[in-house]
């Protein structure tokens, strides 16, 4: 068995011995700005992809029209890339070290 000892020994008794405290929380300054920037690429890349759906006209629901917008650029191609690189800024903020 490994010799323990006591914090109140005779040896100790009398001399404080503190050890200065390392800060360990892991993220940094830095971490958080990346974190915000990757929050804001995907609020960005989900209102970019919102419109109106495929059976709405002029607000309302009508089954017997189509809508082609719900195709655009916009939705389909930009919008979940700004997701995409989103979600990319974020694991990158994770595992960026101080």
């Amino acid at each position: 068995m490994s010799k323990q000892t006591n914090k109140f020994s005779a040896a100790s008794f009398g001399k404080e011995t503190e050890t200065p405290q390392e800060n360990t929380f892991y993220f940094g300054q830095q971490n958080f700005k990346w974190m915000l920037i990757g929050l804001a690429f995907i609020v960005v890349g989900f209102l970019l992809m919102m419109g109106p759906d495929a059976n709405t006209v002029d607000g309302k629901f009508d089954p017997n029209s189509w809508n082609e917008d719900i195709f655009s650029i916009r939705r389909i191609r930009i919008a979940p890339l700004f997701v995409v690189i989103g979600f990319a800024i974020e694991v990158y903020a994770i595992l960026k070290r101080k």
